[in-house]
């Protein structure tokens, strides 16, 4: 099939890889020009996925309208803050027929529309699905088994991302279950934040293990809240992404957690990174959904004060921890 992948970082990469890998033909569309001309070159993107041998059939292109034009198949992968603009600027090349694949994990901030929202507010009338799981891109392009979801409303739209993704070391489950599979990958960037600081602070294992399960059951909460199944949390795109994420060390999120807890300050770990922290940009998002819903959200709330109103870290962590006693499962 021709696919069509827009956006060369790390995971645009290693899906590209993949697909090309199964046999399709794939365009990668870059916004670096260094990436585009690195790939169609040396066969690698040092800047996003480094030491990494791209497939020999990925062409990549600076150009939207090349990349998108005639592709039967879209992934967007561009970060969740650009996504929009990303989908905008290509809308006149997508095929009325083209199936519309989603691997940016987000929350918009303005809007607080999930990905898939976004996309299919840009592109009406074409089949939309979420693609989520724990997938450390650079696993995922050295071909260590790795196994994630394909969510959408349509059987068949599922289905056939299922078929065309999935080969000998990467398994795609289905599920319909769209928002719940979105909010999951969106949330456990937070939780994974939450989880460096703590880390930084020296706190111990213990507190990791509490932070990881009492933020499942925040996610949870407001998953449920807004019309997700509790069960999908207890899934890949949940439970499988938010361990992964907030123990890995490739993890982004649980790095620039970890530089927190030490007490580097936001905008010095932020400043000069290529690759995009979700899970700063996502706090804001889901601070501002938890308090839309009436969500009771600790540790987001708890972030969100260390990040964006100046408290010490130490003092939140000492927070959650003083706050009034309760039963386990009370909702």
């Amino acid at each position: 099939m021709r696919v069509a992948v827009a956006g060369a970082g790390a995971w645009g990469t290693a899906l590209a890889h993949q697909l090309a890998g199964n046999g399709h033909g794939v365009m990668l569309w870059a916004r670096e020009p260094d990436v585009a001309l690195a790939i169609n070159r040396d066969r690698q993107n040092p800047r996003f996925l480094p030491s990494i041998q791209i497939h020999p059939s990925v062409q990549a292109t600076n150009e939207m309208g090349l990349a998108l034009h005639g592709a039967e198949i879209i992934v967007y992968v561009a970060p969740s803050h650009v996504l929009r603009e990303v989908v905008r600027a290509g809308t006149t090349e997508v095929g009325a027929d083209a199936l519309l694949v989603v691997a940016t994990k987000g929350i918009e901030r303005q809007s607080l529309a999930l990905m898939t929202e976004v996309v299919s507010a840009e592109c009406h009338g074409r089949g939309v699905v979420a693609l989520s799981g724990p997938s450390f891109a650079m696993e995922v392009a050295r071909g260590h088994p790795t196994a994630i979801v394909a969510a959408s409303e349509s059987p068949k739209a599922a289905e056939a991302v299922q078929r065309i993704l999935s080969g000998s070391t990467l398994r795609i489950y289905t599920n319909d279950d769209v928002r719940g599979v979105e909010l999951g990958g969106a949330l456990k960037n937070v939780m994974a934040v939450a989880t460096g600081i703590a880390e930084g602070l020296d706190l111990g294992l213990n507190s990791r293990a509490a932070l990881i399960t009492r933020g499942l059951a925040e996610m949870t909460r407001l998953g449920v809240a807004l019309g997700a199944r509790a069960a999908t949390f207890a899934g890949l795109a949940g439970m499988g992404d938010l361990v992964l994420t907030c123990t890995g060390s490739l993890s982004r999120n649980r790095a620039v957690g970890l530089d927190v807890g030490k007490g580097i300050p936001l905008r010095d770990i932020l400043a000069g990174r290529d690759s995009v922290a979700e899970g700063v940009i996502n706090t804001e998002s889901a601070w501002a959904l938890a308090r839309r819903e009436r969500v009771d959200m600790p540790i987001v709330e708890a972030v969100h004060r260390i990040l964006f109103e100046n408290q010490t870290p130490r003092q939140a962590m000492s927070e959650l921890m003083s706050r009034e006693l309760r039963a386990e499962h009370d909702q």
